[in-house]
């Protein structure tokens, strides 16, 4: 499984943190730029990320190899454990019986492997939680809002276009793409071109489109770009280069899956609200947000189908009529604390948060705090925000990579390198080994290969590496954070001289 790296620390982290010190020193390599150690960068991250709830969010987020996925099918001996539960509690039949206007796109296969992909959805517990009964719920909770996302919405008494007299909640998953949009459409395309932050992260292809695909209509290039580093092991090109696979391929449920198991802070994930790991807030509180299916909706679309204004408004009334069939045929109890709908809720992105105690986030931005000790007064750290950056706390090597600046998302910020030792020293027994950083190559380096380091070695195009034992060469420049794992974008993995 692929976690990050302070989901293995974050146990042994003390929660006491009161303050954080690195000490940048000048760089001998930039006149105008410095250096930080990497065993300091690492404790400023973990004291920031020390609370429980990061490593919840890092083992819903754990992924299994593709190769192991694409073993996956109904009925196999070897498939996880986790499908297993899901087949034993969601059968094909009811599959069948959710999707008989379904997309041809749409299987029960790759409803599995998109389950199989990520463990933690219809996962176990350890603590004496229902498994059985939070797999259903969550199964039938992602089913009301496909109904509603890529549903026919067609009466029952529609003879016509309704010749099974199917109920609107089995009605599901009726498109795969966007309707009116077709592939070879570029489309969708707002913002790709421009010098910032989204764009170096996630660089448009030409003549791509980034329209709804899927069952939860996955849009635009920060998004198809943030869900390819997930899927392909942190590649982003994959799915930027070719949307397509998320219509065509298991990726169409995987990307729901992924949402569903995603907190965007602050709003928790989805099944956190289902299997109640998360905790409101008191603000939450105060703003009517609670256990229930109704904050599922303010999680997708708050600020477009939640609170007072839109009680009457069709796609929450929808929702909520599609969750309340379902949730009935398949007898899920509603519990005395839970609330179907959400026009009673404050919506997210009107909801200030920042400043509250009680609120986790999960994204980096530099630190504008003062520190008269430190070059400018600068704090060369980053700290957790309530809105979206170039940087998650839920992606390995993200925070270094805000440390560095490595996106240019903050105006005016020193030039900063990470080492893991300075001026000959050592490195305090914590910098080696990071996730994407430093983990050393066993036996000597081969003649006319470079040993890489990440956030050290630059190389150019033809150039190269080594890094775990084996070799990769350059194919286009990457930075130094483009860890060389395997052949992508930036490289071509080699044969080792």
């Amino acid at each position: 499984m692929n976690l990050p790296h302070w989901l293995l620390t974050v146990g042994a982290v003390s929660t006491s943190f009161t303050s954080l010190a690195v000490t940048p020193q000048p760089d001998p390599q930039n006149p105008t730029g410095y250096v930080l150690l990497r065993s300091e960068v690492i404790a400023s991250e973990q004291a920031q990320t020390s609370d429980p709830m990061y490593a919840v969010w890092a083992n819903a987020l754990a992924t299994a190899p593709n190769s192991a996925v694409d073993l996956i099918d109904a009925g196999a001996a070897n498939n996880p454990s986790n499908v297993k539960r899901a087949e034993r509690v969601f059968p094909r039949s009811e599959w069948d019986f959710l999707t008989q206007m379904a997309a041809p796109e749409y299987t029960y296969q790759r409803f599995l492997q998109a389950i199989g992909k990520f463990p933690a959805f219809c996962g176990d517990y350890t603590d004496g939680r229902n498994a059985d009964a939070i797999c259903k719920r969550s199964i039938v909770t992602a089913f009301a809002h496909f109904s509603q996302e890529t549903g026919g919405h067609i009466a029952i008494d529609n003879t016509w276009d309704n010749p099974l007299a199917l109920e609107e909640w089995q009605q599901a998953l009726v498109h795969v793409r966007e309707m009116g949009w077709s592939e070879g459409q570029p489309g969708y395309t707002t913002g790709c071109g421009q010098n910032d932050w989204q764009n170096k992260r996630w660089p448009c292809s030409p003549n791509q489109g980034y329209f709804g695909r899927g069952a939860k209509q996955l849009s635009y290039h920060f998004n198809y770009g943030a869900f390819s580093e997930v899927m392909y092991d942190g590649d982003a090109t994959v799915l930027l280069n070719n949307p397509a696979l998320v219509a065509d391929s298991w990726l169409n449920l995987a990307s729901a899956i992924w949402f569903f198991l995603t907190p965007q802070a602050p709003k928790p994930a989805m099944l956190h609200v289902i299997d109640r790991t998360w905790t409101p807030s008191q603000r939450e509180v105060d703003a009517g947000i609670g256990y229930g299916f109704g904050t599922t909706i303010n999680i997708i679309n708050g600020g477009i189908e939640c609170g007072a204004q839109n009680k009457d408004k069709g796609q929450p009334v929808n929702r909520i009529r599609y969750w309340e069939g379902l949730s009935a045929h398949y007898q899920i109890p509603i519990e005395a604390d839970e609330t179907n709908t959400c026009w009673q809720q404050t919506p997210y992105g009107s909801l200030n948060l920042n400043g509250a105690t009680d609120v986790l986030y999960t994204n980096w931005e530099a630190s504008w705090k003062y520190h008269a000790d430190r070059p400018g007064g600068v704090s060369f750290e980053c700290n957790l925000v309530g809105y979206q950056t170039a940087y998650s706390a839920l992606v390995p090597g993200d925070y270094e990579k805000c440390v560095t600046n490595f996106f240019g998302s903050h105006a005016n910020w020193p030039e900063v390198r990470i080492v893991d030792v300075i001026d000959g020293g050592t490195g305090g027994g914590t910098g080696g080994g990071t996730d994407g950083g430093t983990g050393g190559n066993s036996g000597d380096t081969p003649v006319g290969v470079i040993t890489w380091e990440a956030g050290i070695t630059n190389v150019n195009v033809g150039e190269t590496v080594i890094h775990n034992g084996k070799c990769f060469t350059a194919k286009n420049a990457p930075g130094v954070w483009e860890t060389p794992t395997q052949s992508n974008w930036f490289w071509d993995e080699v044969a080792c001289p």
